[in-house]
């Protein structure tokens, strides 16, 4: 099993770059992951906010691979702890379906992309920058994967 965060935006700092790379440096083994990235939609005076979050769901739809299980990072899906998250992991691999993990742009994602996940997950009530949602995501897929393998690193 493979899985994708595809991701709406480019150019994140290089704290964010870094600590993804280091997380998906540590998740290769058990959950190899491929960043992609989805430009944002065009903004600014003048423009159409809602066009922008559809232009960039289409590009994140084109970008799902044939058959993954889709996982929309969304304010309103549902919160798991680490260990629920590392529970939905072991479903997830029994099912021997790759996975993407999907972040939205500023606005969140387009109405389409919300139906075509097979589920919503959520960080919290919080409301975050989704460079940091990238970066809390791949640690928190790490943290699953070493809840599964017993690794110590997950102290809770």
């Amino acid at each position: 099993m493979k899985a994708s965060l595809i991701s709406v935006g480019e150019r994140m700092p290089a704290w964010v770059a870094e600590g993804v790379a280091e997380y998906r440096k540590r998740l290769s083994r058990e959950l190899p992951l491929e960043l992609v990235e989805i430009p944002l939609g065009a903004r600014g005076k003048g423009r159409d906010d809602e066009r922008a979050r559809s232009d960039e769901g289409i590009a994140v739809l084109a970008a799902l691979g044939r058959d993954c299980h889709v996982v929309a990072l969304d304010g309103g899906g549902k919160p798991w702890s680490s260990e629920q998250l590392a529970a939905q992991l072991a479903q997830w691999r029994m099912s021997g379906r790759d996975l993407a993990f999907l972040i939205g742009g500023p606005d969140g994602h387009a109405a389409p992309v919300l139906a075509r996940a097979d589920q919503r997950w959520s960080l919290g009530p919080l409301t975050l920058p989704h460079m940091l949602v990238r970066l809390l995501a791949v640690e928190q897929l790490y943290r699953a994967t070493t809840i599964l393998a017993g690794h110590p690193y997950h102290r809770a």
